[in-house]
């Protein structure tokens, strides 16, 4: 599976919704920076993401400096009102920091995301572009089987379904945060599993990423980043 990351990139780029100045800043900034600085603000999605990017990046020649505020569980809105998250925005001299909301609450309705979501989402974008950085979302992928914890609002739900949604939350996200650019990984994932390839993506809890969901998801970040 591996080996098929560039064309799996090339493939879901082909229909990513991003703003191509923005883009083309971010690259400009990963290839004219020695050793560019990430950081990840989310939640246990992330958790392994960063380390597995460095080794990618080390691992085809380059230096990058790859550090993550995540805490189990936590919201765009929880780091939005935590000073230890603001202060590592603010202080760290990034190039890059990347956003991963909750696994659900780019998925709900428009009406919740601009209650829940999309407030703090302005909060971090500019204090992230404040600092210097330019603000990337990290677009999660659906529940192997579906949001079954909201049933009553998403009956007979199903992976492609969550996913879907999930790609809408994060393109409003992303304009609202000045056409950020949105790493496409639920779309990665989105394709493997309609290859049948995507059970091994997941965890025993359908919902959290296996080591092979984590390498996946790091290689999409990477080539994203810097090109295959």
């Amino acid at each position: 599976m591996m080996n098929a990351i560039p064309l799996i990139l090339t493939l879901v780029l082909s229909g990513a919704a991003f703003s191509k100045d923005e883009k083309g800043v971010l690259r400009e900034r990963l290839g004219t920076t020695d050793t560019p600085r990430i950081l990840f603000v989310g939640n246990s999605y992330s958790f392994k993401v960063p380390k597995v990017l460095a080794r990618i990046a080390q691992d085809s020649g380059r230096r990058i400096v790859v550090e993550g505020v995540t805490r189990g569980g936590w919201t765009l809105e929880k780091h939005a009102r935590s000073e230890d998250t603001l202060t590592r925005i603010r202080d760290g001299r990034w190039d890059v920091v990347v956003l991963q909301e909750q696994s659900q609450r780019p998925s709900f309705s428009k009406a919740q995301r601009t209650r829940e979501m999309i407030p703090h989402v302005r909060t971090l974008a500019a204090e992230i572009r404040k600092a210097g950085a330019v603000p990337v979302f990290f677009q999660t992928w659906g529940r192997r089987d579906g949001d079954r914890s909201n049933r009553k609002i998403f009956p007979d739900d199903t992976f492609e379904k969550m996913q879907g949604r999930l790609v809408t939350g994060y393109n409003e996200a992303a304009v609202v945060a000045g056409y950020a650019p949105v790493v496409p990984v639920g779309e990665a994932w989105a394709m493997e599993v309609s290859k049948g390839r995507g059970k091994r993506l997941f965890s025993k809890d359908g919902s959290h990423p296996s080591t092979v969901g984590v390498e996946l998801s790091a290689r999409i970040f990477h080539d994203f980043f810097f090109g295959s």
